[in-house]
């Protein structure tokens, strides 16, 4: 949650009502969703799972887009959002950065937060350039950003969306649903049993 919250609330400049795009439906990228709409943002959510993306409607994603049969994801956000959205939570790093700069409005901020798909690529910097865009890597947050999350979460009375739960001694299972791609939001460990 608090790597979500760096992405969508510090580190961008974003407007009123403004454009977030979240890629997939995993636990920062839900997240994300949640605190965007939260804050009045729309958001874009993209997926290669139309199942996925039924269910990040149901979270409240105002547009959709499925990567695997638009592969120029980054120029359908912008149509979609009438101009380019204010940020990007990148979780793919190399093999989605352009399209993420794609899908930009001028000024806008993509937050890199996940390398899945290698940790080395091209930026198209003319693009990035003519969108006078920034780029952010996060990690986590600070101890001020949580406290500020955690107030904020609990007056919106926000919840983590629970994928599955698994006891620590099944932490096998929980990685192998976790490299399924088949969740949605957050894999928990019971610690307790």
């Amino acid at each position: 949650a608090l790597t979500a919250w760096s992405a969508v609330v510090d580190k961008p400049r974003l407007h009123e009502q403004d454009w977030v795009l979240v890629q997939g439906s995993g636990g920062v990228s839900v997240f994300a969703l949640q605190i965007a709409k939260c804050l009045g943002h729309r958001v874009i959510a993209t997926s290669s799972s139309d199942a996925k993306l039924e269910r990040l409607a149901e979270l409240g994603a105002d547009e959709l887009i499925n990567y695997a049969q638009e592969p120029q994801w980054g120029r359908v956000a912008t149509e979609r959002s009438g101009g380019g959205v204010g940020v990007v939570v990148d979780v793919g790093g190399p093999g989605t950065i352009a399209q993420s700069v794609r899908a930009l409005r001028l000024g806008g901020t993509i937050s890199v937060i996940g390398v899945l798909t290698g940790i080395a690529g091209e930026v198209p910097l003319a693009e990035f350039f003519q969108r006078n865009a920034y780029m952010a890597g996060l990690t986590v947050g600070s101890h001020a950003q949580q406290a500020a999350m955690v107030r904020a979460m609990e007056e919106w009375q926000l919840r983590p969306v629970i994928d599955s739960r698994f006891p620590l001694q099944e932490l096998g299972a929980a990685f192998r649903r976790q490299e399924s791609q088949q969740h949605l939001g957050k894999i928990v460990l019971d610690v307790s049993a």
